[in-house]
Order: C-alpha cells, then structure tokens, then sequence
C-alpha cells in the first residue's frame, strides 16, 4: 500500500490551499487532489478583507492586484453614492487563478504534495482510514477535507444528505483593459431582483459580474451585465462569461463526519448578503487544519468541535447577515434609499468588507433603518 497521509484534501482552491498550508506547516503530512491544471480560472469578483492576512504569516502582496479605498453605488445605473473607505487597510482585489496559485504554493513551500489534474471518483472508509479514488488509482488518508466547491461530490459521498443549502447564481466575465477608468469598486442594485451587479477593478481590467441570491423569478444574468458594462466602455459579448452556483449560508450545521471535515463553498459558508466567499473559506480551512491537528494528537472532539467553531466565529454573524439580506433584497428601493444614501451605513459596509466590523456591531441599528423606511 503506498503513503498513509495525515489528510487528503480535495480541491486547491483558498479553502483547500488554507488548510493544506496550517497543517503541513504544523508538521502533519498532506496530499491535496485537483481536478483542474493549475493556474486555472475561477470565476470571481475577487474582492478580498485584509484581515485574513493576520491568519498566515507569509506576504500576499505578490497576489494581490490592486487594493480600493472607495466604493460607488448606483440604482439601476443612476444616483450615484461614492464612499471613501475609511480603513486601516485597503480591501484587496485579486484575480483568483493568481491568488489560488499562490495559496497552494506557500502549502507546497511547508511540505503539502499537490495532484493536478486528478478528479475524484469516490471514496471509502477502511477501517482506519480513507480510501480516495483517483484516476490514476487510490491515495489513503486518515482524515479527508471537502474542499470542492458549490458543485463538488464530497460532501454527498461522506453522507451531508439532508443539508441547509440555499444555492445562489452568479454570471462574470474577466475583462482585459488597457488602463481602467476606476480604481474603485462598483454595485448596482435595482436592475437584478434579489443581488446587484458589479465591477470589481483589477491593475489591467475588470471583473464584471451579475448575481441573484435569495431565488425570485428568471432573470437574464447575461443581458443585465452586458448593458451594465457598457457604461465602462466594455463589450461582454467579446470575451467569454462564465455562470456559477454559490452555495451561501443558510444556518448552522454539523460540518463533520467519521474523520472527516467540509470547508468552504462545500460547507455552504458564502455570506448571504454580500455573497462574500473567500474570507469564510480561508476561516474554514485554517480552523479545519488546527481540528484535524489536535485529532491526530488523540483530541476525540476536535472535529465536533470544528463544526461548533465555524457556527461560533462565523454563523454567528451570518445570522445577523441573513436577516438584513431578507429585508434589503425583498425592498431594494427603500434599501437603497434608508441604507446605501446614508453616509454613515456605506462607511460602516465598507469596514464590514474589510472585516474591521461585524454584522452584530451594525444589524440592530441597519434593520431598524429598513423597517423604518417600509413606513415612511
């Protein structure tokens, strides 16, 4: 039989990357399977909080392509609001082909294997250990992370059948552009029920996208984003989009299993008011490391208490998420009007994208806000 690894992880994308880093840098020994060649383009607007980097103790600037300190909201194209970002630090904006690359090579740099264009067909448990089908044969760790996204398998194959997953829809395009004419970041609300639209600028271009997050009736993702983009001189129709599910946070769950652990969109973490999935799977995947770390040392509720964790330094806020989801999104106008108008509430949104601020410092006051505005 060949290597018994501490942890196999399966994908490379922020979450798989992120645990793959903290446990081989913890000495533990990690294989990590990827279906796709890397680099490879993953649709995303890339928009990153500066606080994960207090999680990893290596520099992400080599990753990072431009960081904003100012974002523009517009409703349905006109009444502009521009917030300058009062923060500590920038929000970062990142090409994810770049920055995942990245991530995985700082886990390769600590002593985690990488596999690259090796799907997974299945697994099973042996007694001791995980078996993992791959095309080019099995590979065996004594604990397994599903870290394979929104569409991936592992999370049915160790027996999540019954999960709270509220499956969001978004359509993006990469645009290359000479000299971008903004260096601030973009939404627009109004034009799609239940989401917005943005553009999220890079050092050579944009990233373009539309999302629905909380269902509603067909819409167009195509269409809409095409329009909007015209306004910045862009022409969608000249490069390739690219739709894609979310799998946004729907409440709190058990997110382990027999030596097992899911981890990022797998684990259904995307806030589902931004839709916000970068920051919760590096979290996921750094707490998902330290619970199968303390389980080799013989810690039988590590992973019990993984699940509780997330819920704890994460749910707990998505919560509060949720709620103000619900009401801005089902009254975007008045969201618009009582919310995105009011200086102060774009200010304290951006330091939420930041992550210098939590929902539960802002949610009483911003939901009181919203219900007001329905009266008036």
């Amino acid at each position: 039989m060949s290597q018994v690894y501490d942890c196999v992880i399966v994908g490379a994308g922020p979450a798989g990357s992120s645990a793959a880093y903290h446990l081989a840098k913890r000495g533990r020994s990690v294989l990590v399977l990827e279906k796709d060649p890397l680099p490879r383009y993953k649709p995303c607007g890339g928009g990153v909080s500066p606080m994960v980097a207090a999680w990893f103790d290596f520099d992400f600037s080599p990753a990072i392509s431009l960081k904003i300190r100012q974002i523009r909201y517009t409703w349905r194209g006109g009444d502009p609001v521009v917030a300058d970002l009062d923060l500590k630090e920038p929000v970062w904006m990142v090409r994810r082909e770049v920055f995942d690359h990245y991530l995985i090579q700082q886990a390769q740099k600590q002593g985690a294997a990488l596999q690259t264009e090796c799907p997974v067909s299945g697994i099973e448990w042996q007694s001791d250990r995980w078996q993992v089908m791959t095309a080019t044969g099995p590979v065996w760790g004594r604990y397994v992370i599903g870290a394979d996204g929104a569409k991936g398998s592992m999370a049915k194959w160790l027996g999540f059948q019954n999960r709270q997953r509220r499956l969001a829809a978004a359509l993006e395009a990469e645009v290359p552009v000479s000299e971008p004419k903004t260096a601030a970041a973009h939404f627009d609300f109004g034009a799609v029920s239940n989401g917005y639209i943005w553009n999220f600028p890079k050092a050579d271009g944009y990233s373009i996208g539309a999302g629905t997050f909380r269902g509603g009736e067909k819409q167009n993702l195509r269409e809409i984003a095409a329009e909007y983009a015209q306004s910045f001189g862009v022409d969608l129709k000249s490069v390739r989009q690219f739709g894609h599910p979310i799998c946004l946070w729907e409440g709190d769950q058990p997110l382990h299993s027999q030596n097992a652990l899911l981890v990022g969109d797998a684990a259904c973490v995307v806030d589902p008011f931004t839709a916000e999935g970068i920051r919760p799977s590096l979290l996921t995947g750094m707490l998902a490391a330290q619970a199968i770390d303390q389980a080799l040392a013989g810690d039988t509720e590590a992973l019990a208490n993984y699940s509780a964790r997330v819920q704890q330094e994460w749910g707990s806020e998505m919560r509060w998420a949720k709620r103000i989801a619900a009401l801005f999104y089902r009254f975007p106008g008045v969201g618009y009007r009582v919310g995105v108008k009011r200086p102060g509430a774009t200010r304290r949104m951006g330091q939420i994208l930041a992550g210098e601020l939590r929902y539960s410092d802002v949610a009483s006051s911003a939901i009181r806000q919203l219900s007001a505005g329905l009266l008036a």
